[in-house]
């Protein structure tokens, strides 16, 4: 998945040239670019699927030459995660109706590919002898107030595979003491928004809870895969109603199931995941650009891959970022009002 506009990350990142088309992490490659590698060991190239916003599909194709031009879908418009992730699985039913799919946002960060490999791997053979959904749930270490929360019921794990358990419940983002009380319990994981089944175990979900929908992507059958698919999308795609998978099939179905993991996960939506999971110095400074020296300053993050040459001096717990003739420079504590510039630019 990758049409969202991520502009969290201003200036770096913006709604034209969102965070997931950007060498976030300054390795030389996209987070969408790392994606992929992280999936050139899973599955072939070709079984590669991208579904994007129309107006990211040159991007998409520029940046991931590898995988074929028609495998990337094009949304005409923003309606969450339910409607893409119903595209991509009546597409792919069309081509191949027993599929094993692994569905992933193209903007978060792993740093350990090799266990990430391993877990998705297990799941998948689980997904394939079975009809059931399987969510990864990400270990936590704080209490985040940022991501939804995933109850695993760790009474009795599946005969199948002793790494995989049923959900108990969905929970939506908590405030600082919930959360606090769910890294306490052992059950508790963070909905990392990464989901393996079957497509006809998805497709029949969402006849089942979105009749709606599924009528939509059910109609167009006959037409994937030619001429006339992009046009039917763009006049039916805007008729889907705008709702997350989370809330349309997985707190619904029955047969949901969570692998809890850790392999060095992170969606990065903010500036302050981002330090968190940068190489920082002894001060706890990350510094991102080939010339940037750092003087007296602490807990800062820096990134200003175009500039020649930065000095910072004094600083403590600041963000200072450039790109393209636009300069940030912020308290971390304060970056949630970053936004606001982001929408304006």
């Amino acid at each position: 998945m990758a049409g969202g506009v991520g502009s969290r990350f201003w200036p770096m990142s913006t709604a034209d040239n969102p965070k997931q088309f950007i060498d976030v992490l300054g390795v030389g490659k996209s987070l969408l670019q790392l994606t992929l590698d992280r999936f050139k060991d899973i599955c072939p190239l070709e079984n590669v699927w991208v579904v994007t916003n129309a107006r990211y599909a040159d991007k998409v194709k520029e940046q991931l030459p590898e995988i074929p031009p028609q495998n990337v879908l094009c949304e005409p418009c923003r309606r969450n995660t339910a409607p893409c992730i119903a595209y991509v699985s009546w597409r792919i039913k069309k081509q191949d109706p027993t599929a094993n799919v692994v569905v992933t946002p193209s903007d978060h960060v792993v740093t350990n590919p090799v266990e990430f490999r391993r877990v998705v791997m297990q799941c998948l053979q689980f997904t394939a002898e079975t009809d059931a959904i399987v969510t990864l749930g990400m270990k936590p270490n704080r209490p985040e107030t940022g991501y939804g929360y995933i109850q695993a019921d760790l009474s009795a794990n599946s005969l199948r595979n002793k790494e995989i358990y049923r959900v108990d419940t969905f929970r939506e983002k908590p405030d600082l003491e919930t959360a606090t009380r769910y890294i306490k319990n052992k059950s508790f994981f963070w909905n990392a928004g990464i989901f393996i089944w079957k497509v006809h175990t998805v497709v029949n979900a969402f006849r089942v809870y979105m009749p709606a929908m599924s009528k939509i992507f059910e109609g167009l059958m006959p037409y994937y895969g030619t001429p006339q698919e992009q046009e039917l999308i763009d006049l039916h795609y805007p008729d889907c109603e705008s709702i997350s998978v989370d809330y349309a099939i997985m707190e619904k179905a029955d047969e949901i199931f969570v692998c809890p993991s850790d392999f060095g996960w992170s969606d990065l939506g903010t500036w302050g995941s981002l330090l968190m999971h940068s190489q920082k110095d002894l001060y706890g400074n990350a510094a991102i650009g080939q010339h940037v020296s750092l003087f007296d300053s602490h807990n800062c993050i820096i990134h200003t891959s175009q500039e020649r040459k930065v000095v910072v001096q004094g600083l403590d717990g600041y963000i200072v970022a450039e790109k393209d003739n636009k300069l940030l420079i912020c308290k971390l504590s304060e970056e949630q009002r970053i936004k606001q510039f982001a929408d304006e630019d």
